[in-house]
């Protein structure tokens, strides 16, 4: 595949030098396009001894072969990473005073943009109808990743790392497949029951695995509704679908079975709290010096996914779930996610290992698929896209012709 690699210039661009060799580890041919401010940070002799190809910001060298129009028109994918502000707003309002921008107006292949900048540029409004307007246009605008930033700064605006700069280009290129056509609703993140107007029971689910289901369901052709319980990560309907925001486990109930109502398959990915307070007062539960506090009565929530498994809203309908388990005296993980398949009926049940860093909140996550019967039937590892990809390949296993 002939990949444009475009690199605008943020502090950032050294990332790009890593996606450039994942890129070319993959066996893609590589053009790397700098712009003159790229350049002030990494230097045209790293592109090109990576690349194997000449790189320039320059319109006007090699004219013969008028690159500023061949290099759009030959690539079968276009990437940029960073995606500054500055080049956001150029790429948006069709600007072509470099060879980037250029390339980018005669590209006819899928694009995709990785944005890099302080949170406030990133938030403000300029900015945020420059990427609502690519977007519109077709191009894919990767959401940025929260964390610090240049100095001291933290917050949304950082550069998501290579790993995810590349499955996110590649699934652009992707033709819509194996889920074209088809309604899937995906459960994220994690319920929080309210014990008063401040306080909650919850757990330490941040829904990054859910939202990969989603994205990866969109770039297999779904139709996507991601319904998202407390999820914090910076999600968009251009990679998720529609998305249904809840808080508790009786929201999260009735927000999945509205939108399970026509859905071919429905993945409960979402971690549900098992019981919530009897009452919650309306007021915040005070300290008072020297006394106890009072105990908290607490009752069972209702089994979401043994519910959806047992009255399918229509005949053939895939239920996927998740087993988040640890391993006790009782028996080991995959001992407990065999059992819950058992009793839940689900299609089929991803269990995982989770702890203090297993699972939860972290990028890269492991699973072992298995069927009613607590039969293994296949395992996926690697970041949460890879295992996404992996879940969505048993699925389409099961599901009838369409």
């Amino acid at each position: 595949m002939r990949v444009l690699l475009g690199v605008s210039g943020g502090i950032a661009a050294y990332k790009a030098v890593l996606l450039l060799r994942l890129l070319r580890e993959q066996g893609h041919r590589v053009r790397v396009i700098p712009t003159e401010a790229a350049l002030r940070f990494v230097g045209a002799p790293t592109w090109e001894a990576l690349s194997g190809e000449p790189a320039t910001a320059a319109v006007f060298e090699d004219v013969e072969h008028v690159p500023h129009v061949a290099l759009g028109q030959e690539a079968d994918l276009v990437v940029v990473a960073p995606a500054t502000a500055d080049l956001l707003a150029r790429a948006a309002h069709g600007r072509a005073d470099d060879l980037l921008t250029s390339a980018l107006l005669t590209a006819r292949c899928p694009v995709v943009m990785a944005p890099a900048m302080h949170t406030e540029m990133w938030e403000h409004p300029a900015t945020v109808a420059n990427v609502e307007t690519l977007r519109s246009r077709g191009v894919t605008v990767v959401e940025p990743a929260s964390g610090r930033l240049t100095g001291t700064d933290t917050g949304p605006g950082r550069l998501p790392e290579p790993e995810e700069i590349l499955t996110a280009a590649l699934s652009a290129v992707r033709a819509p497949g194996d889920l074209a056509g088809r309604h899937v609703v995906v459960s994220a993140g994690g319920t929080r029951e309210p014990i008063d107007p401040v306080r909650f029971l919850g757990n330490r689910s941040s829904g990054r695995q859910g939202v990969e289901l989603a994205r990866a369901a969109t770039a297999r052709g779904a139709v996507v509704t991601l319904v998202a319980a407390n999820v914090e990560l910076p999600v968009h309907p251009s990679d998720v679908g529609q998305i249904v925001r809840v808080g508790s486990a009786l929201e999260l109930e009735t927000a999945v079975r509205d939108a399970a109502r026509d859905a071919d398959v429905v993945v409960m990915a979402a971690a549900v709290a098992d019981f919530r307070p009897a009452r919650t007062p309306e007021t915040k539960i005070k300290k008072v010096a020297g006394q106890a506090p009072a105990a908290i009565e607490l009752v069972e929530n209702p089994d979401i996914l043994a519910g959806l498994a047992r009255d399918r809203a229509r005949a053939g309908q895939i239920v996927v779930g998740f087993a988040a388990e640890t391993g006790d005296e009782n028996g080991s993980v995959i001992d407990h996610g065999r059992a819950k398949a058992r009793r839940k009926g689900a299609d089929l049940l991803a269990v995982n290992e989770v702890g203090a860093h297993q699972g939860f909140g972290v990028a890269d996550n492991t699973v072992t698929i298995v069927d009613p019967d607590g039969v293994v039937v296949g395992h996926s590892s690697g970041t949460k896209r890879d295992v996404a990809d992996g879940i969505w390949d048993a699925v389409v296993g099961l599901l009838p012709p369409a």
